[in-house]
Parts: structure tokens; C-alpha cells; sequence
């Protein structure tokens, strides 16, 4: 039954869902973290209050981005190959990893952020409940 669901759902639709649901847990942390890097940069008042809203929408941009990409290439891979395995797990994490890391324009960086999302990509694939 659940597979039917899959099929029906446009990838967009799973994507939209994704950058949400993940950008705003990007802006909850940064909602965290903005008021810690604020104080430790001795930021009060009108200037802490903007350091806080650059670093949620900072947050919230690049968690939405990570799984908006992640989310489409493993919606698109699994229709393609018509299989749900660890492999679109795996392709998607490198191309959101690599995604990510390409602002740096370090071609080190891109290698080692593509592996890691890549990574733990799988590992989450390999211990979500069926």
C-alpha cells in the first residue's frame, strides 16, 4: 500500500514537504545557536537581534537546501530505477553532500561532504522501520 502512495506523490511534492519540514528545524536551531554566537561576539540589543535573524535564515536556507536536493534525487532515482534501496540513498547523499560543499569551491571539501552525507545517507536508509 505504501508503495502505491510513493507512486502517486509527485517527487515535487515530497521535495516541497522536505524543505519545509527540515528548513524549519534549520531555523529552530538557529534560533539556538544565533543567541549563543551573539553573546560570544559581545553583540547587545539591535545588532544581536539581526546577528539572530541572519543566523536563522542562514539555517533555515541551507537545511532546506540539503533536503530539497536530497529529497528530489532519491524521489527521481527510486522512479528511475524502480527500486527502493541503499543505493539511492547513497547517489542522493553524494549529491546533496557535494551540493552543499560546492559554494566552498574546494574540490577537497566536496569529496569529503559528499562521502559524509553519502554516509550517513545509508546508514539512516539502513535503519528506518519498513
Amino acid at each position: 500500500m505504501e508503495e502505491e502512495v510513493k507512486d502517486i506523490v509527485p517527487c515535487t511534492s515530497l521535495a516541497v514537504d522536505s524543505i519545509l519540514r527540515v528548513g524549519t528545524a534549520g531555523a529552530i536551531w538557529g534560533l539556538c545557536a544565533g543567541p549563543h554566537q551573539a553573546r560570544k561576539r559581545g553583540l547587545t540589543g539591535i545588532a544581536q537581534a539581526s546577528h539572530v535573524a541572519k543566523a536563522v535564515t542562514k539555517f533555515s536556507f541551507q537545511c532546506g537546501l540539503v533536503a530539497g536536493i536530497f529529497t528530489s534525487t532519491h524521489c527521481g532515482l527510486q522512479r528511475y530505477r524502480r527500486r527502493n534501496d541503499g543505493i539511492n540513498a547513497l547517489i542522493a547523499g553524494a549529491v546533496a553532500g557535494a551540493a552543499v560543499a560546492a559554494g566552498t569551491q574546494n574540490r577537497t571539501q566536496v569529496i569529503w561532504m559528499a562521502g559524509l552525507v553519502s554516509a550517513f545517507s545509508v546508514a539512516a536508509d539502513y535503519f528506518k522501520p519498513n
